[in-house]
């Protein structure tokens, strides 16, 4: 789809700090992480819920939410993860995303109130390939 943000990721138009490359799926950094390491998960074909994702993906779509959620242990040395999917109601980009945020215990993370982070120069990179690294080693 021409004016999806996520879409453009996909199709390598915008740039994204990328730690997951499938054949029907990309995991990316968010841009305005809850948590450093904040990933998105996001199908190649533009899907706008996570009803309209055509059964044949489902599988795959967890699976690769399961590695990712790993990833935030092993590669970043988080004590767990948070893992979200807005449908339409609080979707910033009307593309299927799933969250999958690093989580310690006293965070700060509060119900669903969900302050945004900035990394500072050269962080995404790193942040990226840890996760990337973690994804590859498992």
């Amino acid at each position: 789809m021409a004016d999806c943000v996520f879409c453009s990721i996909v199709a390598r138009e915008l740039p994204a700090d990328v730690v997951l490359e499938e054949p029907d799926f990309l995991a990316f950094l968010d841009r305005r992480p809850v948590f450093k390491g904040h990933v998105l998960l996001v199908p190649r074909e533009h899907v706008v819920t996570l009803p309209d994702l055509p059964a044949d993906q489902r599988d795959g779509f967890l699976s690769a939410a399961q590695r990712l959620a790993t990833a935030m242990v092993e590669g970043l040395g988080a004590q767990g993860s948070f893992v979200a999917i807005n449908n339409t109601v609080s979707q910033s980009v009307p593309h299927l995303h799933l969250h999958v945020v690093p989580r310690t215990k006293g965070d700060g993370l509060r119900g669903f109130f969900w302050p945004r982070r900035k990394y500072a120069d050269g962080e995404p990179r790193d942040y990226a390939a840890r996760i990337a690294a973690s994804l590859t080693s498992s």
